[in-house]
C-alpha cells in the first residue's frame, strides 16, 4: 500500500473533457497514511451550469459566480500534486478533464495512477455495482457530501486503503500504479453551417458578444449556440 499519493476528484459540467469544464476540484495529500494538505476549490466556468448537474452535484451558478478562473485553479492544483501518484476511482475521467484544462494553458500533466475502480472490478467481481457509491455502502465508508469533489476524494482514499488491506497481498500487481494517458485532441474549427447560424441568433438577439469566425472552435460555437437559445 502506497503511503504517500494525492486522492483527487473532479465535479464537471458534463462527460466530455474537449467540450465541457470543471467546476471543482477536490484533492487530499496523504504523507505516511495520514492527510497531510487538502485541496478544495471551485472553479468559474464559462458557461452556466445545467439544473441536471446542479441536482447530481448540488453546485449551483451562485457557488461559482466569485471563483477563480480555471487557469488560476488548476496551475496551483499542478502545484499541490508535486510528483506524487494519483488515485482516484475511474480515475481516467478525472485525469481526461485535467489535462485538457492543463493543456489549454500550455502546461504539461504527466502523472502516474491507480484506480480504484479497476481494482474493485477485479476484485469485486460479484458486486453488481461497482460505483464508489455502492462500494463505500458495501464496506460501510461514510462519504457525508457523495458527488462533491474533496468527499469523493477523501472517500476514494478510503477504499484505496480499504481494497489493499483486503486484496493488495492476494494480487499485488494491480496496485502497481500506472502511467495515466490522455491524448487531447486538437480543437476543430467551428462549421460554416455553425458561424451562419451564430451570426443570426446574434442579430435576432440583439446581444454584443466577441468572438471571431476566424478562430472560434466548433465547441465554443456550439456553447454559445445554446446560450443564447437559453436566454
Amino acid at each position: 500500500m502506497l503511503k504517500s499519493y494525492i486522492a483527487f476528484d473532479v465535479e464537471t459540467t458534463g462527460l466530455n473533457p474537449l467540450e465541457n469544464e470543471i467546476i471543482e476540484i477536490g484533492a487530499l495529500k496523504v504523507r505516511d497514511g495520514k492527510v497531510a494538505e487538502r485541496f478544495m476549490e471551485f472553479i468559474k466556468p464559462t458557461t452556466s451550469i445545467s439544473p441536471a448537474i446542479t441536482s447530481l452535484t448540488g453546485i449551483t451558478n451562485d457557488m461559482v459566480a466569485q471563483a477563480r478562473p480555471r487557469c488560476s485553479v488548476v496551475a496551483d492544483f499542478l502545484d499541490f500534486c508535486e510528483e506524487d501518484v494519483l488515485i482516484g476511482h475511474n480515475v481516467s475521467f478525472d485525469y481526461s478533464f485535467m489535462k485538457c484544462s492543463a493543456a489549454a494553458d500550455g502546461l504539461p500533466f504527466e502523472k502516474m495512477g491507480i484506480d480504484t475502480l479497476k481494482i474493485a472490478q477485479k476484485t469485486l467481481k460479484e458486486l453488481d455495482s461497482k460505483s464508489l457509491g455502492s462500494l463505500c455502502d458495501y464496506y460501510n465508508i461514510e462519504n457525508k457530501s457523495a458527488h462533491r469533489a474533496y468527499h469523493d476524494a477523501l472517500a476514494t482514499a478510503k477504499l484505496y486503503q480499504t481494497l489493499a488491506h483486503y486484496f493488495e497481498e492476494k494480487d499485488p500487481k494491480i496496485f502497481k500504479p500506472v502511467q495515466l494517458t490522455y491524448k487531447v485532441k486538437k480543437p476543430q474549427p467551428a462549421t460554416p453551417k455553425q458561424i451562419a447560424f451564430l451570426n443570426n441568433l446574434i442579430r435576432k438577439k440583439q446581444v454584443k458578444l466577441q468572438w471571431n469566425p476566424g478562430t472560434i472552435t466548433r465547441s465554443e460555437a456550439s456553447r454559445m449556440i445554446d446560450e443564447l437559445l437559453k436566454g
